[in-house]
C-alpha cells in the first residue's frame, strides 16, 4: 500500500505547519489547527499511523479523508490558506509564508493539493505516517 509521511515542524497558537512526502521526497507543505486534545474541529489528530480513503466530499469534491482516528471523522485534505479554513482537516499547499492578516498560512494551495492528487491518481486508499518533528510516532 503506498504510504505518505507528513512531519509537522512548527506549531503556532493557531495552527501545526507540516511537510508531506513520498518516498523521502518533500512534494508539499500542511496546515492544520494546533493541538487540542484531539477535540473535534479545533484540533490537530494525534500523530500515528492511519488509513486514507478516498471520497467524494460535497464541499471539497474528490479528496482524501483519515480514517480512524479515535473520536473523530471528516478529516479530509483540501485546500485553503489559514486556520480558518480548516476544521480538523489538512490543508495541502507550496509555501509557508505570512498571510496579509500578518498569522501565519500557507500559499498555493490549489497547486499543492493537485500535486497531492495527482501523486495518488488511481490509488483508493493509502497509508499515512504522522509524525512531529523528532520522527517519533505518538499515541493520542
Amino acid at each position: 500500500m503506498e504510504r505518505l509521511r507528513l512531519v509537522r515542524v512548527s506549531e503556532t497558537t493557531t495552527a501545526t505547519f507540516g511537510v508531506l512526502t513520498q518516498a523521502g521526497e518533500a512534494f508539499a507543505v500542511t496546515m492544520e489547527p494546533p493541538w487540542k486534545d484531539n477535540a473535534p474541529n479545533v484540533s490537530c489528530i494525534p500523530p500515528s499511523i492511519y488509513i486514507c480513503a478516498a471520497t467524494n466530499s460535497p464541499k471539497f469534491g474528490y479528496t482524501f479523508e483519515i480514517v480512524g482516528v479515535h473520536g473523530r471523522s471528516a478529516i479530509l485534505f483540501h485546500c485553503g490558506n489559514s486556520a480558518e479554513n480548516t476544521r480538523g482537516c489538512v490543508l495541502v499547499g507550496e509555501q509557508f509564508e505570512k498571510l496579509d492578516s500578518g498569522v501565519a498560512g500557507i500559499l498555493a494551495s490549489r497547486a499543492g493539493f493537485r500535486e497531492f492528487m495527482f501523486r495518488l491518481r488511481g490509488v483508493n486508499a493509502f497509508e499515512i505516517e504522522i509524525v512531529d518533528a523528532t520522527g517519533e510516532i505518538k499515541n493520542g
